[in-house]
């Protein structure tokens, strides 16, 4: 099983970046980024371990990352990585 990014989860990770590299420096979003996609693969390796959000999505699950909440589905053969959201953005939702 492999993973991939909607258009807006691939959206919020280069925000995420953008965020990082002007409020932490290069380095330190370097490191957050290489933990992030460390994350992905742990879902894809264990995707029924966390946490259920059906109360916001059916079908939705979500991990956490440092400040991130990871937002995603699980497909036929595949993880769908649908939103990443943490404090850079209140007031975006999943959809």
């Amino acid at each position: 099983m492999n993973y991939r990014l909607t258009q807006k989860a691939d959206d919020d990770l280069e925000r995420l970046i953008d965020f990082s590299i002007h409020c932490f420096g290069l380095k330190h979003t370097l490191s957050y980024a290489e933990g992030m996609k460390q994350k992905f693969t742990e879902i894809v390796q264990t995707p029924k371990l966390w946490q259920s959000v059906n109360s916001i999505r059916q079908g939705y699950r979500r991990s956490v990352y440092g400040k991130h909440s990871i937002y995603y589905r699980i497909d036929k053969n595949e993880i769908v990585i649908v939103r990443i959201l943490g404090n850079e953005e209140p007031n975006k939702g999943i959809s």
